[in-house]
């Protein structure tokens, strides 16, 4: 389900070019950060499609989210570099994506286009697809193993 911000906000913006993406976000780092701001730059607004909690466990395991969906939202929705999120309950985004018609899908570096869901609507619809560089040595799960250790 869709929120009613969701529907003024695309509607406020019609015509503008909007950039999406979207991922878990569990603890944000400076990988997630610079990700971000680079997508932002390739368009008018950057949408953030922010995996549910129980998306998350569904995709990382029964230990993950570490931070729960809506402040997960929250965090991203103060960065300079974002626009909106909007959090989504299935395992991928494609229902939010088809609701968006973003003019450009973005996905970190350790993807390739052809993996990107939505990618082969938002190409069909006269869009553009980029898997923007990997930050190495910045993710989630290192973070949290090296506090467990």
């Amino acid at each position: 389900m869709f929120s009613p911000s969701l529907e003024h906000f695309l509607k406020q913006n019609e015509g503008k070019r909007i950039v999406f993406t979207n991922g878990c976000f569990d603890i944000l780092h400076r990988g997630h950060v610079t990700y971000l701001a680079e997508a932002r730059k390739l368009g008018d607004l950057l949408v953030v499609g922010v995996n549910s909690d129980a998306s998350v466990k569904r995709l990382k395991g029964p230990e993950r989210p570490i931070n729960n969906e809506n402040d997960r939202a929250y965090v991203l929705s103060q960065l300079k570099s974002v626009d909106f999120t909007e959090i989504f309950t299935e395992d991928t985004p494609l229902n939010l994506i088809l609701k968006v018609k973003p003019k450009i899908l973005v996905k970190g570096g350790d993807w390739k286009i052809d993996q990107i869901v939505g990618a082969k609507e938002v190409l069909a619809d006269g869009g553009d697809v980029f898997s923007l560089n990997f930050v190495d040595g910045y993710s989630t799960t290192s973070i949290i193993q090296k506090i467990q250790a």
